[in-house]
């Protein structure tokens, strides 16, 4: 097992330790001079405090943690078999088991299913300023892609042209129609845009306003998210905005109100504020009431977002998701986020991903055998890779039919856009030039998407074309490792098409140590 975490020092936060020596619990150097000129963060947070807590840049940059847990995906590995050809119908040969012929679409709903072309969907895209400045290509992308795409909690709320009425309940939310008007310009069918909704949002009446002014078919509640146990939070440069947000109902920190804090701010000592939601609390009764009252006021499908609580509250979210016929469960691991999070908390509080997939796993099983039917799962918390997304569909089988994926879906959003900019400006950085000096010539699926759209290409932002290439890859990489394990449909994967590298990875997930798997089988053939 490699070294799980250094602390005090991490590029994300911008700090690092002077010396090559350092104590591996603490962090610190191994020798701490007076007159060091830095920069640890017990260094910085000497001067500047709570700012270290946070990635550098915050609101700009994306973050994951990089805690290495002593058991995550890359100990398993996938089955390949020489014969079959499951999900293919009639007789069938070489000719038709070719990995093209995988069908990569999935499906999630109680009764009304949503289908996707892929089995992944965005994480929640909220009041981080990432998520408004990207919008137009994160929600492009995920239509033309054929993906469903959350609209994270708080959107409202922040919004600087929000209007409420006399109940405080919102009355016209201009960022949250640009948002929804955005993604169904190009909305094809497959995929659908999910609102989230915290203690916040309930107060200020989202609901409401979502399902009478946009007839929204879809929300989610949100207990957490596998970055973080407490709610999400933003940060603003000036104490106007703070003292905004604050009256609007949020927790702002440091207090704009404080007469030092504004003293502080004036001086240039306090340069940004924090605005937190709020912790929310869980019950049978209300929460099923909450669901029943969604469902009242016209939304026809409710899905629950969840993070790396503890196994108690990961079995109330299943049991109360069958209870109330929830559409979806997404179970969020340790390990996930886009770094709007407390740095420490990001790697250091809640269940792993591998380790909260595989409880899980053995919850709906023992709910499914006493006759509840298990909600549709996803499961989130740093997927990237179609191997990835293999892995966990197959070791939740039949119960996880999709990965919600943070990072990894953002990023072409970004550097699609980015590519455009660097084209406009003539700074093509050498490593994207050699591919031409044209959208045509560097996006290898513009001419696909050009034929499709016609004209309308050029209303497609290229963070979006960015986005929809990125996903082919997904797809075309899927197809083969599915091809490979003689899987032609999602429906066929199992929990036998895993093997378990380390025998801790097979007494955590239940998959099968590598040297048992199939062993009896193959004992019996050579003894036949």
């Amino acid at each position: 097992m490699g070294n799980l975490r250094r602390p005090n020092a991490d590029e994300a936060t911008g700090t690092f330790n002077r010396s090559r020596s350092v104590v591996p619990f603490s962090g610190l150097c191994s020798r701490c001079i007076d007159g060091c000129r830095g920069g640890c963060e017990a260094w910085l947070a000497s001067f500047r405090g709570r700012e270290v807590l946070y990635p550098k840049d915050f609101g700009y940059v994306t973050a994951g943690a990089d805690k290495e847990y002593p058991v995550d995906y890359s100990h398993l590995n996938i089955q390949g078999y020489a014969r079959g050809a499951k999900g293919l119908e009639g007789e069938v040969g070489p000719d038709e088991a070719i990995f093209s012929n995988v069908d990569t679409t999935t499906e999630y709903g109680w009764d009304k299913k949503v289908r996707m072309r892929l089995p992944i969907f965005t994480g929640a895209l909220g009041s981080t300023d990432i998520a408004r400045r990207n919008w137009e290509h994160f929600a492009v992308g995920a239509a033309i892609s054929g993906i469903t795409i959350v609209c994270g909690e708080n959107v409202c709320g922040i919004d600087p042209e929000l209007e409420l009425d006399s109940q405080g309940k919102v009355k016209r939310s201009p960022e949250m129609d640009r948002r929804i008007e955005i993604y169904r310009k190009f909305f094809e069918g497959y995929g659908e845009l999910i609102v989230q909704m915290n203690v916040e949002d309930t107060r200020l009446g989202v609901a409401e306003y979502l399902a009478s002014k946009h007839n929204m078919e879809t929300i989610e509640l949100k207990w957490g998210q596998g970055a973080k146990s407490i709610g999400g939070e933003i940060k603003v440069r000036t104490i106007e905005r703070a003292l905004e947000l604050k009256r609007r109902g949020y927790i702002v920190l440091p207090d704009p109100e404080n007469p030092a804090v504004r003293k502080a701010h004036e001086e240039g000592e306090i340069r940004e504020f924090e605005r937190h939601s709020r912790l929310g609390f869980v019950s049978r009764e209300s929460f099923l009431e909450e669901v029943d009252r969604l469902r009242s006021i016209g939304f026809k499908r409710i899905t629950l977002k969840t993070g790396a609580y503890s196994a108690v509250d990961l079995a109330l979210a299943l049991r109360l998701g069958s209870e109330a016929k929830l559409d979806l469960i997404t179970i969020d691991g340790a390990g996930g986020g886009t770094g709007m999070s407390p740095w420490p908390m990001m790697n250091e509080w809640g269940i792993p991903t591998f380790y909260l997939e595989s409880l899980a796993y053995q919850f709906c099983r023992k709910l499914d055998k006493r006759g509840f039917r298990v909600p549709d799962i996803a499961i989130a918390g740093g997927f990237s890779t179609e191997d990835g997304i293999f892995k966990a569909i197959a070791m939740g089988a039949p119960y996880v039919k999709a990965v919600c994926m943070g990072r990894a879906l953002m990023i072409p959003g970004m550097v699609g856009k980015n590519i455009e900019k660097w084209l406009k400006e003539g700074n093509l950085p050498k490593n994207v030039a050699k591919y031409g000096d044209s959208l045509e010539q560097i996006f290898i699926t513009y001419e696909e998407l050009k034929e499709k759209y016609g004209s309308r290409i050029n209303e497609i932002p290229a963070g979006a074309i960015a986005m929809y290439t990125f996903c082919q890859k997904i797809k075309l990489g899927l197809q083969q490792l599915m091809a490979g394990s003689r899987n032609f449909k999602l429906s066929t994967i199992s929990r036998n098409d895993l093997i378990a590298l380390t025998e801790e990875a097979a007494k955590v997930s239940g998959i099968p140590y590598v040297m048992d798997a199939y062993r009896e089988e193959a004992e019996r053939i050579l003894e036949e």
